[in-house]
């Protein structure tokens, strides 16, 4: 009894880690994924990670607490950091809504309960699904085990004011949004030439009403390209799954001080 009492410090600690983790990180933080099937997982993981680390000893006292505020630290700024780049599909499906006139029939993201557009969500739910197929949500659960080599469990502060720390989240921000024009450009810029060849028969053919072709018109091209485009979009996202794990990587190992 006495021995498992000594384990309590750090069983706690690792499921604060481990909680933060699950509120954040795609997919495991998703509104479909049960809240108590979420809290049994964290409680597992976190006996496993008792039983397989060097446990540190640690003791209930005032340098605890800054403990417990690392530990939620470091949850939530790397499950975000996967977040933000997992987001960029969002982002790339608003482009793709724009050019394609899907922008006056948004639909509420059962995630963040927020607007989001149709194509966005619905390139996201291939993305999770492509994320289930070649085993990420495996690879996250192993991130969150081998963060505690480069952020040790006893480690009291984080150096959030290293200008590396800074410099990461602006890179992180810029390939969102890098991987998100990658995404939309091939389908956005196809109807932009639909809409440059619209613009042109209005000049030659005055009679036409191109406002009244050209909606139709674009929904049919853009559905049509967003069929042949999936095997692509595929690849991207898998690209975007390796920098999310290599971005995960390289915040903690700033956090821990490398």
């Amino acid at each position: 009894m006495t021995q498992l009492l000594s384990f309590l410090p750090a069983f706690l600690l690792i499921f604060i880690r481990v909680s933060s983790f699950m509120l954040v990180l795609p997919l495991y933080s998703h509104r479909s994924v049960p809240m108590v099937f979420k809290l049994g997982l964290s409680i597992m993981l976190a006996w496993i990670m008792v039983l397989a680390f060097d446990i540190p000893e640690l003791v209930f006292d005032w340098s605890y607490i800054l403990l417990v505020i690392k530990e939620i630290s470091v949850g939530l700024a790397v499950g975000l950091v996967a977040m933000i780049l997992l987001y960029a599909i969002q982002v790339a499906g608003g482009l793709i809504d724009f050019t394609m006139g899907f922008m006056i029939a948004n639909v509420v993201d059962p995630q963040t309960g927020a607007q989001s557009p149709l194509t966005g969500g619905f390139l996201y739910t291939f993305a999770l699904l492509f994320l289930l197929t070649v085993n990420g949500h495996h690879l996250m659960l192993d991130g969150i085990y081998y963060s505690y080599q480069y952020v040790p469990l006893d480690q009291l502060t984080l150096p959030f004011g290293d200008e590396r720390i800074l410099n990461q989240a602006l890179s992180i921000f810029a390939l969102m949004f890098v991987v998100a024009v990658q995404i939309a450009f091939p389908i956005a810029g196809c109807l932009f030439l639909v809409d440059l060849a619209l613009g042109m028969v209005s000049r030659t053919v005055p009679q036409m009403n191109v406002f009244v072709v050209g909606m139709p018109l674009k929904l049919l091209v853009g559905l049509s390209l967003l069929m042949v485009y999936m095997g692509v979009f595929m690849m991207i996202v898998r690209k975007l799954f390796d920098e999310l794990i290599l971005a995960m990587r390289m915040m903690l190992q700033l956090l821990g001080g490398g």
